[in-house]
């Protein structure tokens, strides 16, 4: 890729993420690199390709980081996750759900193969922390590995869905948080429990 096209990307994910894939216009873009429209559309025929690139671009990014995580083998997967779910908010602004329904209702392509790449990617990386669990004695011994990295990638899907989880209601974060300890409790032992307890602050059996 040459640079100029990394910097339209780079450019173009700042805004897409802070105000939404349908909302920015080629126009917003090229003013924002101080370039001619017709010098962006020299590398990106149209906005549509410009969004594919760009998500795929990001969802790699963020795939190598988690990757690089969880291959690091740390001997606490609990903390392990929340090192995970700190990494992907952080270069999603805090906030991915606006973005992704904007991607899912106007660009329901792009939005696909993302969400078959994330799917791909996800699962490997929760079988990879749920081995290490049960190694570790954090998680239980007697679960379903892929059903569990399954169920998790759906439930990630589920809270992003605006319908059932407005924003005004349950702050993306904050859900977040909420999702991934509402997961860890259903599979870890009690040593387990008592890491998990540290790192929410609640002392539940």
């Amino acid at each position: 890729m040459t640079k100029i096209k990394e910097q339209i990307i780079a450019t173009s994910l700042e805004l897409f993420l802070t105000l939404g894939f349908k909302s920015v216009t080629m126009d917003e873009i090229a003013s924002k690199l101080g370039m001619s429209k017709k010098t962006l559309y020299t590398h990106f025929k149209n906005k549509s390709k410009l969004v594919e690139e760009s998500s795929i671009h990001l969802c790699n990014h963020i795939c190598n980081g988690v990757d690089h995580i969880v291959d690091e083998e740390n001997e606490n997967a609990i903390e392990e996750l929340y090192t995970v779910k700190k990494f992907v908010m952080l270069h999603l602004k805090g906030n991915e759900t606006s973005p992704v329904y904007q991607l899912h209702k106007y660009y329901p392509e792009v939005h696909k193969k993302i969400t078959a790449l994330q799917f791909n990617h996800m699962e490997d990386c929760i079988k990879k922390n749920v081995t290490r669990g049960i190694k570790r004695g954090l998680y239980r011994d007697n679960i379903d590995v892929d059903f569990i990295a399954r169920i998790y990638y759906i439930g990630i899907q589920g809270i992003k869905n605006l319908s059932i989880f407005p924003m005004q209601k349950f702050p993306m974060n904050e859900l977040n948080d909420q999702y991934l300890e509402y997961h860890l409790r259903g599979i870890v032992t009690s040593q387990g429990r008592k890491i998990l307890n540290k790192i929410t602050n609640t002392n539940h059996n």
